[in-house]
């Protein structure tokens, strides 16, 4: 089948034309998200969906089952929406259950069931492989991702972006939704968690200047702090303080480089709690892209939560000096990368 792109879909599911079998093809969490959320509400009433919507993962060995609940009458609802989710776990099986796998889901998709939405979800597909030319040949095929381009990405988060304002009620001032799409890297989940945070700064004024964007986003430049994590979780300050420092030439604020560390421990806290076994199961949870999200997961399993604790306060010590006027930033940030490392003396 030909593929879609999310807005297409969209458009096709307003229309109310049938969808027996769905395949989301891509790794961008937002448009991910959004698919879901319409296809909910399209086919499954509110009342009905504690019993007719049903998740399963094919990374945990569930592919069998979405298909055994795909063929079972849903119950108090006309119709159910099943999810299968990482698709592409599939074909990293050995062969005899790869092939088991495969031969159910084409089964299925030459007759599928009237009452069922089968939505298969893999953010990439070996096209080389049975499984995605199954899935490419007998479902519709709707890409929910950007590609790897990043000026396509920041060009297609800044159409979003500006989007996204108009839902807020908020105008973005001209060059704006640019330096929005660039500082969040492409990033549509964290463009619309950022764009909730713009509008409530820009209160009854209802409109966002570049100048607003610049003080209240931490820049994508500043999110690869991910870099530094594994330096601070062996408690080695100096590769750290050489990570800091090229920040610092490349003309990064210290400030917006405190918030960006202090945000990359909150999520770590945050990560701390999940049960993911992976980034790609983190990434929603966390709100990060998946790759991020692995990088979270992985630094939060080698520092203590007692010791990221510790990291917040001496966060919020860092940002008190540097508030008040410290006059050499460069100490602070020294001192601070020896007590987030463990090393404080």
């Amino acid at each position: 089948m030909a593929k879609l792109s999310a807005e297409e879909f969209l458009e096709k599911l307003a229309k109310g034309k049938p969808v027996p079998a769905v395949l989301l093809l891509g790794d961008e969490v937002y448009l991910r998200d959004e698919c879901r959320k319409q296809l909910i509400e399209k086919y499954v009433p509110e009342a009905a969906r504690a019993w007719a919507i049903s998740r399963f993962s094919a990374d945990g060995g569930e592919t069998q089952a979405a298909i055994g609940q795909a063929q079972t009458l849903p119950m108090l609802s006309p119709q159910q929406l099943v999810f299968l989710e990482d698709a592409q776990a599939i074909e990293k099986l050995g062969e005899k259950a790869r092939d088991d796998a495969v031969k159910a889901i084409e089964a299925y998709l030459e007759n599928p069931a009237s009452f069922t939405v089968l939505v298969i979800e893999a953010d990439g597909l070996d096209q080389r492989m049975r499984l995605a030319k199954v899935l490419l040949d007998k479902a519709l095929v709707v890409e929910v991702g950007l590609g790897g381009n990043a000026d396509e990405r920041v060009a297609a988060a800044a159409v979003l972006a500006k989007s996204l304002a108009k839902e807020e009620a908020i105008e973005l001032e001209k060059g704006a939704a640019e330096d929005l799409a660039e500082f969040v890297g492409g990033d549509l989940l964290r463009l619309k968690t950022e764009i909730g945070k713009l509008a409530t700064y820009a209160g009854d004024r209802k409109s966002v200047k570049r100048t607003d964007v610049a003080a209240l986003v931490i820049s994508e430049k500043s999110a690869t702090i991910w870099e530094v994590a594994d330096f601070l979780a062996a408690r080695k300050p100096k590769q750290a303080l050489e990570f800091f420092e090229r920040l610092l030439r490349e003309g990064e604020e210290p400030l917006q480089m405190l918030g960006a560390i202090a945000w990359m421990y909150r999520k770590l806290i945050e990560a701390t709690e999940l049960r993911a076994a992976n980034g790609w199961q983190a990434a929603r949870a966390l709100g990060m892209r998946p790759e991020q999200a692995e990088l979270a997961l992985q630094s939060a399993r080698k520092i203590p939560r007692e010791r990221l604790l510790m990291g917040l306060e001496a966060l919020r010590e860092a940002d008190n000096r540097l508030k008040g006027g410290a006059k050499d930033p460069h100490s602070v940030m020294e001192f601070l990368v020896w007590e987030l490392s463990g090393s404080r003396s």
